[in-house]
């Protein structure tokens, strides 16, 4: 590897890494705009997203120009494809967090809503999970990425526990349906960004094991 091959590779890392901080503050902003059923926070987020957009067009961008200009091989090459990989996950879970945002605009609209499961919570171990696919990535950490992958099956249990607590209260307050279906929703998105977060450490796995895990369920 080249002196200036070495340099681009780290400023790629630096891009992951400003690219990730975005999009985690994007979603902390979405789910804080739910909490306080803050429209104006919610749309701050629905806005900002265009700047996240413009991020990974640039971040890509300079995937392709490195493989371009040097064509690597091996382990580098892994790494450049699972940038451009994380890359769209980060993407599309800044979308994911618009969805929310843009949940927490129509819960505004209510005088009352209900708070049937642990909102908190759920955004807490989402969170840790798509920084700790970052830092797996930037580090070429397999074992992070596996704390990553075994994060997910607890984020699918508190999904499933908060629909159940959803149909519960619309069973005692059917006046709050359009409220709790955006809570519903909500936590279905959560659901969402974790599953991206464990492609990217899925990812990093591959890249630096070369073991494929993606289907092997709950192993």
């Amino acid at each position: 590897m080249t002196r200036y091959f070495q340099k681009e590779i780290e400023q790629l890392k630096k891009r992951v890494l400003h690219l990730t901080a975005k999009v985690e503050e994007s979603l902390q902003m979405a789910v804080s705009s739910v909490e306080d059923l803050d429209a104006g926070l919610a749309a701050r987020v629905v806005e900002g997203d265009t700047e996240i957009d413009r991020l990974e067009v640039e971040l890509e961008e300079e995937c392709l120009k490195i493989l371009a200009l040097h064509q690597p091989v091996a382990i580098d090459l892994r790494f450049l494809v699972a940038a451009l990989k994380i890359n769209s996950d980060l993407e599309r879970i800044a979308d994911l967090a618009v969805n929310i945002a843009e949940e927490a605009i129509r819960l505004a609209k209510f005088d009352k809503v209900a708070r049937p499961y642990n909102l908190s919570d759920m955004l807490s171990r989402v969170m840790a999970m798509v920084h700790q696919s970052a830092d797996s990535l930037v580090n070429l950490d397999p074992d992070l990425g596996r704390a990553v992958c075994g994060a997910d099956n607890e984020v699918d249990r508190l999904h499933r526990d908060a629909a159940a607590s959803v149909v519960r209260t619309l069973k005692r307050h059917p006046e709050q349906a359009p409220a709790l279906i955006s809570l519903l929703d909500i936590a279905r998105n959560l659901e969402r960004i974790a599953d991206h977060a464990t492609n990217i450490a899925e990812d990093v796995i591959y890249m630096v094991n070369g073991e494929i895990i993606r289907h092997r369920g709950g192993e």
